[in-house]
């Protein structure tokens, strides 16, 4: 999926429908700062999805946010994506367990979702991991939530793409944000290579690997 107009070809491809950031109280604000961030400037547009529309979440970060949309109202057909990040109410009740179903929904209907920290345990207890590779936290996490039987398919990595799958630990934001970059195209493989190494391993060498390639239109 192309996620910014053909230049190249002096060509104005139509804009990629949202990605979809769920939001609710507790949400781990950093976890997506980068992902939605270099979205954004790539040419996607970020729209806010939370239980209800129009009733403002507060963020483990105490930021207060007014969802754009409620998560009734979200329908898999006007996204590029769902992503989901971690929050304290993962670990405290079903509360969230609304949004791990809309994630099934969205998988099945063959749009991906990216889930990072707790939101993986909200994945697994809705059974989304048990056929799939993925990652979180620690294995011992996700064994201990009800329900899960996906222990063989958890893969020791910093993030995981299986398919129309992405999920990561919350010690990995930069991880998870390349991978969904990778899943949508965003960067051609030697940007974001560089990307990656920049902003993750503070590899300066990447630096002018990145500018060359946005000079050329491939960053």
């Amino acid at each position: 999926m192309s996620s910014t107009p053909n230049t190249r070809s002096g060509a104005t491809a139509a804009p990629p429908p949202p990605v979809h950031l769920a939001v609710y109280d507790t949400y781990a604000d950093w976890e997506t700062g980068h992902t939605t961030a270099h979205l954004t400037q790539r040419g996607h547009r970020i729209r806010t999805v939370g239980p209800a529309a129009g009733a403002p979440v507060t963020t483990m970060g105490g930021l207060r946010v007014l969802p754009d949309l409620s998560l009734a109202g979200l329908r898999p057909e006007d996204s590029s994506l769902l992503i989901l990040t971690g929050a304290r109410l993962w670990d405290t009740g079903d509360e969230l367990a609304p949004f791990a179903a809309k994630a099934r929904e969205f998988l099945a209907a063959g749009v991906p979702v990216a889930a990072i920290c707790g939101a993986t345990a909200g994945l697994a207890r809705e059974g989304l991991l048990d056929d799939r590779p993925h990652t979180s936290g620690a294995a011992a996490y996700l064994a201990a939530q009800p329900g899960y039987g996906g222990a063989d398919r958890y893969v020791e990595a910093d993030a995981v793409t299986a398919g129309d799958l992405i999920t990561a630990g919350p010690t990995e934001p930069v991880a998870f944000a390349r991978e969904v970059f990778a899943r949508l195209g965003v960067y051609e493989p030697e940007a974001l290579d560089a990307w990656y190494r920049l902003f993750h391993d503070s590899d300066a060498s990447a630096f002018p690997v990145l500018m060359a390639a946005a000079e050329a239109g491939g960053a």
